[in-house]
This record gives C-alpha cells, structure tokens and sequence, in this order.
C-alpha cells in the first residue's frame, strides 16, 4: 500500500496545516461545505443501514464511506483542522499565528454548519414528504437521537457536561487518525483502509463529533425532537467542540509531532 515512515508522513500533516492557514476564505468555505454536507449524507446512510437492518455495527462499519470521500476529495472538517493547523505554529512556519488559526477554524466550522444544514434541511423533507406525511423511522430515529444526546446529558447536570466533554475528546482521538490515515499512504486503498478503521470505531462507539452534531440536532428540531437550541449547544456542541480539540490535537497531533519530527532530517524552508 506504498506505506510512508512516521516521519514521513507528519512532515506532511505540518506542511498540510501550514497550507490550510493561507487558503482563500472562497475555498475554505467551499471545502468546508461540502465536507459537512457529505459527512451529514454519511451519518443518514448510516442510520438508515441501522434501522432496517437492527445491526449497529453494520451502520459503523459503512459510515466511513462518507468520511473516506470528502478526504479524497480534498475537503475539510473542523475536527482535522484543530489537530493539523496547530502544528504549524509549533514547527513555527512563517506567518503561522494563532490568530490566523482561529480564524481559519471559524471558516471551516462555517463552511461545515452550512454544508450539513443544507443537507438537515432536505432530509427533513425527504422524511415527511414536504412535512405532509408522519416522519419516517430513520427520522424518528434521528429525533430520538437529538433527545437522548442533549436532555440526557442535561438530567445528569456537571457529570453529563464532563462525560460529552471526554466522549469529544475519544471522537477526535478517532477521527483525527482517520485524518492522518489519508496521508501515510500513496495509494487510493491504502488511504481508504487507514481511515476506515479509527473512524469506524468512533461511530459505533457513539463518541460525539462537532460536526456530525450540526446536522442530528438542528434535523431532530425540525422533525420535532423535544430539546431546544440552547439544550443542543450548552449541552452538546460546546463541550463536543472543545473535547474535539484537546483530544485530536493532545492524543493524536502532539504525540505524533513530538516524537517523530525529531527523528527526521532537519529541513531548510524556502
């Protein structure tokens, strides 16, 4: 599968992480949008597979299709770039500053929200039909989901914020390997095999992911799941979001830059 060294192929994550700072705001959105529109399309596959078939481990095991496109695509999720763009910085790239970082995570996280509301917006009426039929078992399952996964962190007060808090640091852990499994191969079966397996294990597993979330709780709203807004992001998507950045980049992108780019030659940056 034409297998790059360690450190081969975190030379490649540092310079991907530099790139990502300088793209145009056009392009970052763009990658941005349809990264999460994908992702969104791959999590109804995945929940569709799951209720017809009553294997959750089916579901999981097909989920990755989505995530393995859009990465052969080219496009980005917020979760890959909180671990890539903050390598640069600490390799200090020139140019490379943490304002410049945070920016470029708001436009992918803008990108990603409008890229997976576009596609909660469309399968909530493929679900019901224009809103003219009762919603559809895949719909109902994914209201259900909205429900279980922000009011049932709620009841359990500072416990349930700290438990979504590690469960977004395990999911970003996961995906954050998906994310460096594209790039320690040169071949399209190598890449694909190296970043099914970790996200594989995210899905089954029901870690909480950011950008998953902005489309499973903005579609339960709209088919009429019983949580609010404010339960969705005070009770999911702000701790999902920083548990994704202390585990993707403390687990996956400091471990990996701290021990591998030392042992690579030493490089002169142009």
């Amino acid at each position: 599968m034409s297998y790059l060294q360690p450190s081969e192929f975190v030379a490649k994550m540092v310079d991907a992480g530099e790139a990502k700072i300088f793209m145009g705001t056009r392009d970052v959105i763009i990658r941005g949008y349809m990264a999460g529109a994908i992702l969104a399309l791959a999590v109804v596959f995945a929940v569709t597979i799951t209720v017809q078939t009553g294997s959750a481990i089916l579901g999981a095991a097909l989920f990755p299709v989505g995530f393995s496109i859009l990465y052969l695509m080219g496009f980005d999720l917020l979760t890959g770039v909180f671990v890539l763009t903050p390598l640069a910085w600490l390799d200090k790239r020139p140019g490379v500053t943490l304002p410049r970082i945070l920016v470029n995570w708001g436009k992918v996280g803008l990108g990603n929200f409008l890229g997976a509301m576009t596609v909660a917006i469309i399968m909530a009426i493929n679900f019901t039909m224009g809103f003219n039929v009762d919603i559809s078992e895949v719909g109902q399952a994914v209201a259900t989901t909205g429900e279980a996964r922000t009011v049932g962190y709620k009841e359990h007060g500072f416990g349930g914020w700290i438990t979504l808090f590690i469960r977004g640091a395990l999911c970003n852990w996961m995906v954050s390997l998906g994310v460096v499994g594209a790039m320690i191969s040169t071949t399209v079966p190598g890449k694909v095999i190296a970043m099914w397996m970790p996200i594989m294990v995210f899905f089954f597993l029901g870690f909480e992911h950011s950008v998953v979330n902005m489309f499973l709780f903005p579609l339960g709203l709209m088919l009429g799941g019983e949580f609010s807004l404010g339960d969705y992001i005070f009770w999911n998507e702000i701790p999902t979001v920083v548990g994704n950045i202390v585990g993707g980049l403390a687990l996956t992108g400091l471990t990996l830059y701290s021990t591998h780019v030392r042992t690579q030659p030493k490089r002169q940056l142009t």
